[in-house]
């Protein structure tokens, strides 16, 4: 019987420092876990701060194109006011036909 309980101590330690590893091994796989999460939470704040500094950007390059459509067109008017002045004055006038004629 000695034998027995012996052998007995001896199944119930051995499962006491199986159950004590696999432990072990679960927290190890939570820590694991918890450190893929936290990388995965990391990147996901870094996709979208990317995808906000890439809505600013879009919106900042649609504000330039229609600046630089008033632009152009502010352009236009005032080379054809240019024009209609340089024409009309005699000082330019004629140095102003030669232009045209060419």
């Amino acid at each position: 019987m000695n034998d027995n309980l012996t052998h007995r101590g001896h199944l119930s330690s051995d499962s006491d420092s199986d159950s004590i590893s696999n432990n072990s091994h679960i927290s190890n796989a939570t820590n694991g876990n918890s450190e893929e999460e936290e990388e995965k939470q990391r990147l996901i704040e870094r996709v979208l701060e990317l995808q906000s500094t890439l809505d600013d950007l879009s919106k900042k390059v649609t504000e330039v194109k229609e600046e630089n459509l008033k632009l152009k067109s502010e352009n236009q008017i005032l080379n054809g006011y240019i024009e209609n002045l340089m024409s009309a004055s005699n000082v330019f006038q004629s140095a102003w036909q030669k232009q045209t004629k060419k």
